[in-house]
Order: C-alpha cells, then structure tokens, then sequence
C-alpha cells in the first residue's frame, strides 16, 4: 500500500492530500529515511512523522486497504 494511502486509513493523518504534501516537505521518514508518497508500507516498517516541534514514531502492525474508525490504532503500535 502506498505511503500516503497508510497514513489516511490509519487515521495518522486525516485526508490523503495532507499527508502527500506532508510527504512532498520532508516531514516523513521511514525506516529513516525520507519517503515520498509512494512508497510501498509494508509491516515492520516505522514511520516517523514530524508535526512542527512533536515527532511521532510508530510501527507498522498490519496494512489493510480498508478500516473502521473505531479499529484503526491495531494498524500501527506507537513507539514514541
């Protein structure tokens, strides 16, 4: 699944767009590098994404294409 499709259905970030141009700033890395938005996620991957001063990591637990609401923090285990 692609980046910025991920972050959307696991509600790490609202609405596609937003992640693309967070992705399109820099302000994504996975596996520590910086990603563009379509880059394949797969799980076991951490994504580190920086909202101005807070920077939030997480791991990757599943991709599914589709995903309630209520159940979308089993995609992913926050690290930090």
């Amino acid at each position: 699944m692609r980046l910025d499709k991920y972050l959307k259905v696991s509600r790490l970030i609202k609405r596609r767009p937003v992640a693309n141009e967070a992705c399109d700033a820099g302000r994504i890395q996975v596996n520590g590098k910086v990603a563009k938005a379509s880059l394949n996620i797969k799980a076991g991957d951490i994504i580190e994404i920086t909202f101005g001063d807070k920077v939030v990591r997480v791991e990757v637990l599943s991709v599914e294409e589709t995903y309630k609401k209520e159940e979308a923090k089993e995609l992913y285990k926050v690290l930090s």
